[in-house]
């Protein structure tokens, strides 16, 4: 760690995470009934859906509300910070639409760039990483002029990417939450007490939610939750985890928000191999093999979530000193990737179950 923290240096960094758990727990309910007002409840209408009743969505606008105020009561809100928030306003915007009244794939992508070019606009941008190759080219790989294509890539990758797990009460919204948790512990390993504290803001909004969210959910997130998550997760470790120049830094990310992404990147690949369209929804995401495999939407979860704490376990090892720390992070992961390879090849159409109730809707795919 850089440094000890007294009790006052660490103390916004706590009241971030306790203000953002509190306004979001309490405001859910209020949430709720401005979603069943304005009509933004999910009805299910095909066999694709995994509840059978309508479930009002638009919860991530409690999320939203408990992180903004939390960072902007306990973080220095400088430059890059302003481009988050800034960004983030036009993700949660469209994604309070979407949920009210559905709008197409195409004209959320378009938002998602706005939104990415914003925060690009303000600084957060991968301007180079350490060379994971170290015996070809030098100590770092120097993006230049491509480093705004390329950090706009990965801020609408992991933010779909979150959106597109979004598929069973509590999933995404507790991924999220391991995934902030993570961050923050890196962030005060690295002395980075700003960092922390958006985190930390990040991680309370969440776990504020998820007692409305775990399943049986008595309210889902929607768009305007997961794609917000997603956008946050991915230009908070812009500014965070990619500004770490350590030979190893450039996978901490990767591995953080590793099942999102190895789960839409696998679908996407495992429809291109069959020939279909790659944007077409179908039931290829890791949390339907689970259900097919047998397992309940509790279990399902549960064993998601072990797979997301694992990676970050292992970001979190790599990040420390140690030889043998980053020996056992290349074991966790390893072991975790065979886990999830086994789900993802399991053919499930051999063992289809019949849809359980509950679960968010499914996501239409960008």
């Amino acid at each position: 760690m850089n440094g000890m923290f007294d009790r006052e240096s660490v103390l916004p960094v706590i009241l971030a995470l306790t203000a953002s758990l509190a306004l979001s727990f309490c405001l859910t309910p209020l949430v709720k009934w401005l979603a069943v007002k304005i009509g933004a409840v999910d009805v299910p209408k095909d066999k694709r859906r995994m509840h059978d009743h309508p479930i009002p969505r638009l919860g991530g606008l409690a999320i939203f509300v408990g992180f903004v105020a939390a960072v902007l009561a306990f973080a220095d809100v400088d430059r890059q910070l302003r481009g988050i928030l800034l960004g983030a306003c036009i993700i949660e915007a469209v994604g309070m639409v979407d949920d009210s009244h559905s709008l197409g794939a195409g004209i959320k992508l378009i938002f998602q760039i706005i939104a990415a070019l914003i925060a690009v606009w303000h600084g957060v941008v991968i301007e180079m990483i350490a060379n994971p190759l170290p015996f070809i080219g030098g100590e770092y790989w120097d993006f230049g002029i491509m480093a705004v294509p390329i950090t706009v890539i990965w801020i609408v990758a992991v933010t779909n990417s979150v959106n597109l797990i979004d598929g069973l009460d509590g999933l995404a919204d507790g991924v999220s939450t391991i995934a902030a948790i993570t961050m923050l512990i890196i962030a005060l390993l690295m002395g980075n007490l700003e960092m922390a504290a958006i985190c930390a803001a990040l991680a309370g909004g969440c776990i504020g939610f998820i007692p409305y969210n775990r399943n049986p959910a008595k309210i889902f997130m929607g768009d305007t939750g997961s794609t917000f998550l997603g956008f946050v997760l991915a230009t908070v470790s812009v500014t965070g985890l990619f500004k770490l120049y350590a030979v190893i830094s450039f996978v901490v990310p990767f591995i953080i928000l590793g099942f999102p992404i190895f789960d839409t990147v696998s679908a996407f690949t495992r429809r291109i191999l069959k020939g279909q369209n790659p944007m077409k929804a179908d039931r290829s995401h890791t949390h339907h093999k689970l259900i097919d495999m047998g397992m309940n939407q509790k279990q399902a979860v549960a064993t998601l979530y072990m797979v997301a704490t694992v990676l970050g376990l292992c970001a979190v090892m790599i990040v420390t000193s140690g030889y043998v720390k980053v020996i056992l992070s290349v074991a966790a992961l390893a072991g975790t990737a065979y886990t999830v390879t086994r789900i993802v090849r399991y053919p499930h159409e051999q063992h289809q179950k019949p849809e359980e109730p509950s679960g968010p809707p499914e996501k239409k795919e960008i």
